[in-house]
């Protein structure tokens, strides 16, 4: 809690724990009468100390009520990015209403400050754009994008959406779609249902593992230019660098990604155009989800950027002129 914000003027829910929730752990019985947050965040708030039972501070999640106390929970501030500073930087701003904003990355920015990106993100951007989403966990950000990974992200403006969004995430219902460029020549659609966790040698880097979590990525063929294949993968689960560890796992790492390049990436004879590609050539190009506040089913799409779509067109090109197969 910052300085500034005493218990006095953080929300505050009084709230009477129902006798047939006898015997339910706090955390849970939280979890029914406050829906409107995440499970994760009550524990938070419990284990640090801003809820009380009967007056008396438990900071036990699995703490077991036995129904009828009066429960006191005090919103704690937010942990939303620490010291983060509002920036101008410009958004791509595809959809905005009262509930949630949604953004297309360029590719480039950083989606949370951390270790050697203190500044220059997209949440330092979000708080410029709405200084009120730093009352927010995370500036409202419920997932991510890769640094050099382009496209389309949604973000929650309330902290009912937050949690809504959150629960679409895990429920698997939020469609995310992704435009790929993989060296070699990928023949047929394919669906790759591989465990992804870390790397057990190189640890800032993940790997399919047998003691990875499960991790599904559907994926379709559109051209196939011999050196190179442009797909479009579809997410089931939402692992971290999934595609990519997925793409190389089957020997089709993207162009332009150094990390997961693979032998594959790191020695085929390539052509101009792919080897000076300066970033994996992912892109985010539609989601779909269920809008948190009317509940009605909406998508969008996002073009191609620029440097994918002249990468693209040059390999239509060598193709045509017999300089790629």
């Amino acid at each position: 809690m910052s300085p500034a914000q005493s218990d006095a003027t953080l929300p505050e829910h009084r709230l009477i724990v129902p006798v047939a929730a006898a015997g339910t752990r706090l955390d849970q019985a939280l979890a029914k009468l406050l829906s409107q947050h995440s499970r994760s965040r009550l524990q938070a708030w419990i284990e640090t100390g801003q809820v009380r039972v009967d007056g008396v501070v438990i900071t036990v999640p699995r703490y077991r009520l036995r129904g009828g106390e009066m429960l006191r929970v005090i919103e704690a501030a937010a942990v939303h990015g620490g010291n983060a500073a509002a920036q101008p930087i410009p958004l791509s701003i595809v959809h905005e209403d009262a509930t949630l904003l949604v953004v297309d990355k360029p590719a480039g920015l950083v989606v949370h400050p951390g270790s050697g990106n203190r500044d220059g993100t997209l949440l330092n951007a979000l708080l410029h754009h709405l200084p009120p989403l730093a009352a927010l966990p995370r500036a409202g950000i419920v997932h991510r994008l890769d640094k050099d990974t382009s496209g389309l992200m949604v973000v929650a403006k309330t902290p009912e959406a937050q949690t809504d969004l959150v629960r679409q995430l895990a429920a698997r219902t939020v469609r995310r779609e992704y435009v790929a460029l993989v060296h070699g020549d990928l023949v047929r659609a394919t669906i790759i249902d591989a465990p992804i966790g870390r790397h057990p040698r190189e640890r800032t880097s993940m790997a399919v593992v047998a003691t990875g979590k499960p991790a599904r990525t559907h994926v379709d063929v559109v051209l196939r230019f011999g050196v190179a294949t442009l797909l479009h993968c579809r997410l089931e689960t939402g692992r971290t660098h999934q595609i990519r560890v997925h793409l190389t796992a089957i020997g089709h790492p993207l162009v332009g990604d150094p990390t997961y390049r693979g032998r594959r990436g790191a020695n085929i004879a390539m052509p101009p155009t792919l080897r000076s590609f300066a970033r994996q050539a992912l892109h985010a190009r539609r989601l779909g989800l269920v809008h948190p506040q009317s509940r009605a089913t909406m998508q969008w799409d996002a073009p191609v950027p620029e440097d994918m779509a002249v990468l693209i067109d040059a390999l239509h090109s060598a193709q045509s002129a017999g300089q790629v197969r």
